[in-house]
């Protein structure tokens, strides 16, 4: 009897970490979906949310391979973009950069990340940008999984938008194509603001 309600207290106490680790998203979703505080959101909400595929194949830079689990636990500004990176690309990237500053003291909770769906090389000025102060996450992924896990809008490609993934590993907002930085702020503002209690450092 004192084995079975140890066990039972175990699980008891493991379920009340989950549901602590797991409240500020929750938080979140409720204030975007539920409460709705500043109308509706600019970029397009997506329902039901994509979970990140554990099948995902990562890999850095220099070849080694990455867990896609190692991305969870933080909220993801990320793009798809190949690594030629024309004029439209670098725009996307300077958004990205800017956007993350423009959140003030929230963006400690967001990573940038850029995905590259393909193995040629970057051009080393675009490689050290990247790379120059507060770094964004590259890994390459197989195009056909990226576009397995990501969508874009009829008509679009992956490249045209920025996509956010929350700390659960899971997609769930998409910008629209050619976005308005200003407007994208605001969604993520929206979306953080009910996390006060999520402040992980970026990796």
């Amino acid at each position: 009897m004192a084995a079975l309600q140890r066990t039972r207290g175990g699980r008891l106490r493991m379920l009340l970490v989950m549901a602590v680790c797991a409240a500020p998203v929750i938080a979140s979703y409720f204030t975007f979906y539920v409460l709705k505080p500043s109308g509706r959101a600019y970029g397009e909400l997506i329902v039901p949310t994509v979970d990140l595929p554990g099948e995902l194949t990562l890999h850095d830079l220099s070849g080694h391979a990455v867990e896609s689990a190692s991305l969870k636990g933080q909220w993801l500004l990320t793009l798809v973009q190949s690594s030629a990176c024309d004029e439209a690309c670098e725009r996307l990237l300077f958004m990205q950069r800017q956007l993350r500053e423009m959140l003030g003291k929230e963006r400690d909770k967001v990573d940038k990340v850029l995905l590259i769906p393909d193995d040629a090389p970057l051009r080393p000025a675009l490689q050290q940008a990247l790379t120059t102060g507060i770094p964004v996450t590259i890994l390459r992924a197989p195009a056909a999984q990226l576009q397995a896990f990501l969508q874009p809008a009829a008509g679009h490609a992956l490249s045209d938008h920025l996509f956010l993934i929350d700390p659960m590993g899971r997609w769930m907002w998409r910008s629209p194509a050619h976005p308005d930085p200003v407007q994208v702020k605001n969604d993520l503002n929206r979306l953080l603001k009910a996390n006060a209690g999520w402040d992980k450092p970026g990796r």
